[in-house]
């Protein structure tokens, strides 16, 4: 196999990092799942993270691959239930919908609660709402951090956290490579929104979305660009980020992308 290096030269030879390989997760939605795949083909190389970086859908998969489960043990738990198990409509006076399912699901079946248990060390990318600044929890109670990282704005109302309200990390930073990239000699990034879908539906929920995708797409060009080793995946835009249905045909898509980069690029760890 051949291998290409996208970055190295001085950051790896002056310094001594704390962490050797990062991983970047970006936000998607159900597009998330490709991570889960990803994941898989990296484990089956032997390459773990020594440190996670998750916005949104990626903080969800990072919180349970750094609480020590499996990318399969994941996609499992989810295939159990479709989205409307997870969220619901409300009256739209704060937000179109509820979390209220999936806060209930995550409560289930995240064995950790804390980000200081931990076995992994993990990068929560939230938007603090109130200062209009990009948050990256680091410690402190999980659920509701990672749930404040996937409140979108109008869709889902903002999570209170010690006063302040927070609301989905892709407001600013959707592919979250800068939180870890100055601690790790290596970052690996999987950016599951590269691209949006050129149609859509003509109602409410559906251009809240896309007004919003553009800016998730904007604001991961440049930390697109200080991966060492990247994964954009594709074949993935036409399906609806709020949907589940199609979980496992993502799945696979993030698996074989990642399988087909990582026999073309050996990563130098």
């Amino acid at each position: 196999m051949g291998i290409q290096i996208v970055k190295q030269g001085k950051r790896d030879m002056d310094r001594t990092f704390p962490y050797n390989i990062g991983l970047a997760l970006s936000g998607g939605g159900a597009k998330g799942f490709a991570h889960l795949g990803a994941l898989q083909a990296l484990e089956e190389r032997g390459i773990k993270p020594d440190i996670i970086s998750g916005t949104s859908a990626g903080a969800i998969v990072g919180a349970y691959y750094a609480a020590g489960l499996k990318p399969k043990e994941i996609l499992k738990l989810f295939l159990k239930h479709d989205a409307m198990d997870f969220i619901s409509f409300t009256i739209p006076k704060e937000a179109f919908l509820k979390f209220d399912g999936f806060i209930k699901f995550l409560k289930e079946t995240l064995p950790v609660k804390r980000f200081e248990d931990l076995n992994v060390p993990l990068c929560v990318v939230a938007s603090d709402f109130d200062k209009g600044e990009c948050k990256v929890f680091t410690e402190g109670e999980l659920l509701p951090r990672v749930i404040a990282s996937c409140s979108i704005p109008i869709l889902f109302k903002p999570v209170m956290i010690d006063g302040v309200r927070y609301v989905d990390g892709g407001l600013y930073k959707n592919f979250p490579v800068t939180p870890i990239r100055d601690v790790c000699r290596k970052v690996i990034g999987v950016n599951v929104c590269p691209k949006f879908d050129e149609e859509y539906d003509d109602n409410i929920l559906h251009v809240a979305m896309r007004s919003y995708l553009f800016m998730f797409s904007q604001n991961a060009v440049e930390d697109s660009k200080l991966c060492d080793l990247l994964l954009e995946v594709d074949s993935i835009e036409g399906f609806n980020i709020l949907r589940l249905k199609n979980a496992t045909k993502i799945y696979y898509q993030g698996y074989r992308q990642m399988a087909e980069l990582l026999d073309k690029n050996v990563l130098s760890i």
